[in-house]
């Protein structure tokens, strides 16, 4: 399975969020990742659906909508209407999770299960099988910019086995503190999608490094391939 990157937007410069998407496209990526905050989740406040349909509109690429709020069912149709593919919720916030990817899936989008990083992955023994990917955080959620957790590669090393032990065709995704220097870990980890903010963004030039990323993850693919 390719192993797809997913710029954050929210290292992004907003006043030309349009072109920095279509660069980080251009640069190879596999999707537009949309961290959403509402300051009661996590403390910090994002974007919403509005940005959501711009960021549809500036490309071609599945838009992955992060959800790190408090009661996202009222939101789920908002969302999806403003174009997101992929939606993903946290376990920590939702109570009925299960109707939750349900509504999700029901509106034509992936659904995905978010876990933080004190979450153990014990929690997702009911909702692995209804999943289409599940989010591991590898920085407590709320900010961009801060640095990779390394337990989160023992985490997604152990969801995979649970994954290929189950037969499922979930997908893993990372999110938090990712760098160049993390991919080929990851990927040996078993990550399907990779996000990456500060790496994509923070240096003013997205097609450079997302292109940069993008070669690293298919080297390690014919590596892999070649092994």
């Amino acid at each position: 399975m390719t192993v797809l990157l997913a710029p954050s937007i929210l290292s992004a410069d907003f006043g030309r969020l349009a072109e920095e998407i279509r660069e980080a496209e251009a640069g190879g990526a596999g999707l537009v990742h949309v961290d959403v905050m509402d300051g009661h989740f996590v403390p910090n406040i994002t974007v919403g659906p509005v940005v959501t349909a711009a960021v549809r509109r500036a490309t071609k690429l599945p838009v992955d909508c992060h959800l790190m709020i408090e009661e996202p069912d009222r939101y789920l149709d908002a969302f999806a209407r403003a174009g997101a593919g992929m939606v993903s919720v946290h376990v920590e916030a939702v109570r009925h999770l299960h109707r939750t990817v349900c509504a999700i899936r029901d509106l034509g989008a992936e659904a995905g299960v978010a876990l933080n990083p004190g979450t153990p992955l014990a929690s997702l023994d009911e909702i692995l099988p209804f999943a289409d990917f599940v989010l591991i955080m590898s920085v407590n959620p709320g900010f961009g910019g801060q640095a990779f957790i390394p337990s989160a590669l023992r985490k997604i090393g152990d969801l995979r086995e649970r994954i290929l032990k189950a037969g499922l065709p979930t997908r893993i995704e990372v999110d938090g503190g990712v760098t160049l220097d993390h991919l080929e870990d990851l990927v040996a980890a078993g990550a399907d999608l990779i996000v990456a903010g500060k790496a994509v963004f923070g240096n003013g030039n997205p097609r450079e490094d997302a292109g940069r990323m993008v070669a690293r993850l298919v080297a390690l693919a014919e590596h892999g391939a070649e092994r």
